[in-house]
């Protein structure tokens, strides 16, 4: 796309994603010519594999960058002429830029988490914190807990496999967790880093019965924004986190990273705002 900036998403399930419109709404307030497409896999009818096809074939069309979810984070990779060294380290890609004939990935996940966090749950206990995903997602959720200083991350998925690769990726304060009511039952927060409750994926990853009020409970969907864990959550009084600050902050980097142009986070809150009312 010549004189602009020609993006896109590839993902299964994308079709409620609010990233089109949360950077084009960005790109419109810097007077950017800034178009956002997305490549969803269930539409196409092609499988999670096919992600090295689809890259091709905008790096051909003359996309600036890509961003990656859920299920191409980590199928990505091997498709990549580079790889930053935190996404490297995460093993899971959400963003990829096209420079030259190199496709650069890098990952904004953990970033945005992070920010996130820290904004939403200030002060929340993180001594032993429940991961609930060890995904691409559940990886740079690992990764940004351990950075903000938690004492213990417990990483529990259905693919016990992968659950142990992620944690012996990590430092040694991420361990493997056990049955899924005694690490709720200790745990001070619960990071829900799965695709159950998405727009797709229906549904409450614990049992209701398994959440305390005094712990915190973070979700990373956002699509709805009030997933049946939330709504659960705060029902029970717990604080909550819901998945729409790190869709944000994750976005504001991935953004930078299209451009090299700072955007303003806030503005990008609020555009968020208006078009999740607008969604509902």
């Amino acid at each position: 796309m010549q004189d602009g900036y020609l993006v896109g998403l590839i993902g299964s399930g994308i079709g409620p994603s609010l990233s089109p419109a949360l950077h084009e709404r960005e790109a419109a307030e810097l007077g950017l010519d800034y178009r956002y497409r997305r490549w969803d896999l269930d539409e196409l009818g092609a499988p999670p594999d096919a992600v090295g096809e689809l890259l091709a074939r905008a790096r051909a069309e003359g996309y600036r960058g890509l961003n990656i979810t859920h299920p191409c984070k980590q199928l990505v990779l091997e498709h990549l002429d580079e790889v930053h060294p935190d996404a490297a380290a995460l093993g899971a890609v959400n963003t990829v830029v096209f420079d030259g004939e190199r496709a650069i990935g890098h990952n904004t996940d953990h970033s945005g988490f992070a920010r996130s966090l820290r904004r939403g749950l200030p002060g929340a206990a993180l001594d032993r914190v429940l991961l609930l995903g060890a995904g691409g997602a559940g990886a740079a959720v690992a990764h940004a807990l351990l950075g903000l200083g938690a004492g213990e991350v417990r990483v529990v998925d259905l693919d016990a496999d992968r659950a142990a690769a992620l944690v012996a990726s990590l430092p040694d304060r991420a361990v493997l967790g056990g049955e899924l009511a005694d690490e709720l039952a200790a745990a001070d927060g619960l990071v829900h880093a799965t695709p159950t409750g998405m727009a797709a994926h229906p549904g409450l990853p614990v049992p209701a019965a398994l959440l305390r009020p005094e712990q915190w409970v973070a979700e990373v969907v956002y699509r709805p924004l009030a997933t049946e864990l939330v709504v659960t959550a705060r029902e029970l009084g717990c604080r909550v986190l819901d998945g729409g600050g790190m869709a944000v902050f994750q976005a504001v980097d991935a953004f930078r990273l299209f451009t090299g142009l700072e955007p303003d986070a806030e503005r990008m809150l609020r555009h968020f705002a208006e078009l999740e009312g607008a969604h509902v």
